[in-house]
C-alpha cells in the first residue's frame, strides 16, 4: 500500500512531464495560429488558458505564474533597451498632453459611468482601472508580430504606454490603501517618492556603475554564463521595484535602459531574446486560466458600455495624441486602434476584485483583449477606409 501511494505521488508530482506536454502543446497551437489561421500566437494562448480554465485539471498554477512573470519582465526589459534617458525625456515631451487625456478619459469619464450605475467609489475606481489600461505586453508583441516597432507610429505607442505603466501601479496602490480603509495624503507622496528612487538608481547605475564596470564586464560578454548576469539585472530591478510596492514591470523597464547606455546593448538583447519566447506564452496562458465564467452574464448593460466606451475612448486618445505628436491622420487613427487591447494590468486590477464584481471583470477583460487584438489587425484596412472617407469629406 504504501509503494502503490508513493508511486501515486510520484506520477502527480512528475513535474518536467506536465511541462514538457505544455511546451508541446503551446508549440502546436502557436504554430496553428501563425501558420494556418494567420492570428497572433498571443490570440491562441489566451484562448488555450481560458479552455483549459474548464477543465479544473491545473489546480495549482504556480509554475506558469512564475514562468509568465519572468517572461513579461523580459519582454518589458528588452523593451527598455530601445531607449536611453535622454531619447525617453524627448518622447515625454511629445506624449504628455495625450497621457492626461488618457487619465481624463480612461479613469475619470469612466469613474463617472459606473457612478452612474450605482456602483460605490471603490467598484467605480476599480473598474476605472481596468479600462485605463492598455496592455503593454500585448499591443509590444502585437507591434513586433507585425515588423512595426521600428515604425514612427510606434514611437509615440510605447512612449505612451510607459506614461500607463507609470500611472497605474499608482492606481493600484490606491486600490488597495482604498479597500484597506483609506488613503492619506503622505501615502500618495511616498509612491511618487518610491518611483523617483526607482528612476534615480536607474540613472546611477547605467551611467556610473555600468560605465566603471565596463572592462570587466567586456571579460565576460562572450561567456556562455552572460545571460545569467543579464537576467540578474533585469530581474532583480524588477524585484525591487516590488519591493517598494511598484510594478515590477516598471523596474524591468528602467533595468533594460541601464544597459541600453552600454556599449554591448546589443549582445544583451541577444542572450536575453531566447528566454522571452521560452518564457512569455506562459504568461498569456496563465492569463487566460485565471478568467473566471458563469453562465449569467452579471451587470450586462454596464458591460457593454464600457466595452464599447473603453474602444472609443482609446481610438479618440490614439487620434488626438498621435497628432499633437506628430503623426497624420491616418496614422494617428490606426494608433488609436492599436490601443484598444486590454491585458496584463486589467488582470492585476481585477484580483483586487471580489463576487461578482470579479467574474464582470473576467469578462471584461477578455472580451477587451480579443476585440482589441482584432482591431489592431484591422487597423492598416480600417485606416484606409478612413482615409478615403476624409478624403471624400475634405
Amino acid at each position: 500500500m504504501f509503494y502503490q501511494d508513493r508511486e501515486a505521488c510520484e506520477k502527480e508530482m512528475n513535474l518536467p512531464l506536465g511541462i514538457g506536454i505544455i511546451l508541446f502543446v503551446l508549440f502546436v497551437v502557436a504554430f496553428v495560429g501563425i501558420k494556418l489561421l494567420r492570428i497572433p500566437d498571443i490570440v491562441i494562448f489566451i484562448l488555450l488558458g481560458a479552455a483549459l480554465s474548464f477543465t479544473d485539471y491545473f489546480g495549482d498554477t504556480d509554475v506558469f505564474k512564475v514562468a509568465g512573470e519572468i517572461g513579461l519582465i523580459v519582454l518589458f526589459f528588452l523593451l527598455g533597451m530601445k531607449f536611453t534617458f535622454r531619447e525617453l525625456g524627448k518622447k515625454g515631451k511629445k506624449v504628455w498632453k495625450a497621457s492626461v487625456l488618457d487619465v481624463v478619459l480612461g479613469i475619470g469619464v469612466t469613474f463617472a459611468i459606473c457612478q452612474f450605475f450605482g456602483h460605490d467609489i471603490y467598484t467605480s475606481l476599480l473598474i476605472a482601472g481596468l479600462v485605463y489600461a492598455t496592455s503593454s505586453s500585448i499591443t509590444v508583441k502585437l507591434l513586433e508580430h507585425k515588423n512595426k516597432l521600428d515604425n514612427k507610429e510606434s514611437g509615440f505607442i510605447l512612449s505612451f504606454l510607459i506614461f500607463e505603466d507609470l500611472i497605474t501601479p499608482i492606481l493600484i496602490t490606491v486600490l488597495i490603501a482604498l479597500e484597506a480603509g483609506g488613503l492619506s495624503g503622505m501615502d500618495f507622496v511616498l509612491i511618487v517618492l518610491k518611483i523617483a528612487l526607482l528612476v534615480a538608481g536607474a540613472l546611477f547605475i547605467g551611467k556610473v556603475v555600468f560605465k566603471k564596470a565596463h572592462d570587466l564586464i567586456q571579460r565576460f560578454i562572450d561567456e556562455d554564463y552572460f545571460v545569467l548576469f543579464v537576467l540578474g539585472v533585469a530581474i532583480t530591478y524588477g524585484g525591487f521595484a516590488l519591493y517598494l510596492d511598484l510594478s515590477e514591470v516598471i523596474g524591468a523597464f528602467l533595468a533594460g535602459i541601464m544597459l541600453a547606455e552600454t556599449s554591448f546593448r546589443d549582445k544583451v538583447q541577444e542572450v536575453a531574446m531566447p528566454v522571452r519566447n521560452l518564457f512569455l506564452p506562459f504568461f498569456f496562458l496563465n492569463f487566460g486560466l485565471t478568467l473566471e465564467f458563469t453562465d449569467e452574464v452579471p451587470a450586462i448593460g454596464l458591460l457593454i458600455t464600457i466595452v464599447v466606451w473603453s474602444i472609443l475612448s482609446k481610438i479618440l486618445i490614439g487620434y488626438l495624441g498621435g497628432q499633437w505628436y506628430g503623426l497624420d491622420k491616418r496614422e494617428s487613427f490606426e494608433t488609436g486602434l492599436a490601443l484598444t487591447p486590454r491585458g496584463e494590468f486589467s488582470v492585476i486590477i481585477a484580483g483586487l476584485a471580489t463576487g461578482v464584481i470579479q467574474i464582470f471583470s473576467g469578462m471584461y477583460i477578455l472580451i477587451a483583449a480579443l476585440i482589441g487584438m482584432l482591431l489592431f489587425q484591422m487597423a492598416p484596412k480600417i485606416g484606409q477606409l478612413f482615409s478615403k472617407r476624409e478624403k471624400k469629406t475634405g
